[in-house]
């Protein structure tokens, strides 16, 4: 089993749309990049943690690729936006790939470059190795299916 963490803004809907893709086994919301190995929502939402808003994606690479999930990222996403998707604004609602391996690391850059032209060279998506992730709270887990979203 592989990991793969992306911040793509408000971690809800991106949590719902990576669970539904075949080959992903399990997801998890949580907070990466930040100051410290512990943190709360309320410290993040604070804007000085540094830490992003993320999803935690647990995925059989037999079946599905950490390049067919960057690309997929990339689609659920404005990754033209510094620091806000939508209404939501801050450095926790960044976008971000954090890899914990250098294979991820020259995955997530190649697709990056490659998928740039069709962003008019706007993106500003960060690349960024796995620092400090913690797993949010239990009531932002599965939060939208929750409210059979």
């Amino acid at each position: 089993m592989e990991t793969g963490i992306f911040a793509a803004g408000c971690f809800w809907k991106p949590d719902l749309e990576f669970e539904e893709l075949k080959g992903v086994k399990k997801t998890e919301v949580g907070y990466c990049g930040g100051n410290s190995a512990d943190t709360t929502y309320e410290n993040v939402c604070s804007g000085t943690t540094n830490h992003a808003e993320v999803v935690k994606v647990f995925f059989d690479e037999g079946i599905i690729s950490f390049e067919e999930l960057v690309k997929f990222f990339l689609k659920i996403h404005n990754p033209t936006t510094l620091n806000r998707q939508g209404p939501d604004i801050g450095t926790q609602y960044r976008s971000e790939i954090f890899y914990n391996n250098e294979i991820q690391k020259k995955i997530a850059e190649k697709v990056l470059n490659d998928e740039s032209k069709n962003f008019n060279g706007r993106i500003v998506t960060k690349v960024s190795k796995e620092l400090n992730y913690c797993k949010a709270e239990d009531y932002h887990q599965k939060y939208l299916k929750k409210r059979g979203m």
